[in-house]
């Protein structure tokens, strides 16, 4: 058994919360390390140099570690920037919207009503349905998630646009593969993220188009 309870899996890489404590696996934490001028960074590729500090995908676990979780962690005062949530809330959003990118040209997702509804009834192995934060709820509730598929109200109809190619998208698919499954790891961490709480959300709120 892990310490989080779980049965240990060789392919499940676990890490503690600096904020909640938890060992978890990073599939849902956010990676932080601090650069040569004291600031913390964002690493969500995970690939900057440098210990890292890892910490819940959610808004609130992000306010609070920069509110001396980060410093406490680092055992050093460190400067967190003005706005850091709402920049890996920025940052998460651009990249998934890169890795469905890289889904449609690979050819693992379409868009539009009528093809996802197609892959839907067709028989293709769905991994994901993905569907417009802002799109029509009346349209959104003619699809269905297929069993054992994921679905993703994650992102706003710019957004989805951007990942395919288009002005906007309201309706998405991907089919099964080692891509897809990246796609939903990290829109995972961004629905939770995004996650509405007291009735307001923050989806596409930081989101830029260049």
């Amino acid at each position: 058994m892990g310490r989080s309870g779980r049965t240990k899996d060789h392919d499940v890489s676990e890490r503690r919360c600096i904020v909640t404590g938890e060992v978890t696996p990073k599939e849902g934490l956010i990676r932080f390390v601090i650069g040569p001028d004291n600031q913390v960074v964002p690493d969500v590729l995970e690939k900057l140099p440098g210990r890292g500090m890892w910490v819940t995908a959610t808004r609130a676990a992000l306010d609070k570690a920069g509110r001396g979780q980060f410093s406490k962690s680092a055992k050093a005062a460190v400067t967190v920037p003005d706005g850091l949530t709402d920049e890996v809330e920025r940052q998460m959003a651009r990249r998934v919207v890169d890795l469905i990118a890289m889904a449609r040209k690979a050819g693992l997702a379409v868009a539009g009503f009528e093809k996802v509804k197609g892959w839907l009834g067709g028989g293709e192995n769905v991994r994901a349905l993905l569907q417009a934060s802002d799109g029509s709820e009346r349209g959104k509730t003619k699809l269905w998630t297929p069993e054992g598929a994921r679905y993703f109200g994650c992102l706003t109809a710019q957004e989805l646009g951007l990942a395919f190619g288009r002005g906007t998208v309201i309706h998405g698919a991907l089919a099964s593969g080692k891509l897809s499954n990246r796609v939903v790891e990290e829109a995972a961490k961004l629905k939770s993220l995004r996650e509405i709480i007291d009735g307001e959300g923050t989806v596409g709120k930081e989101m830029k188009t260049t």
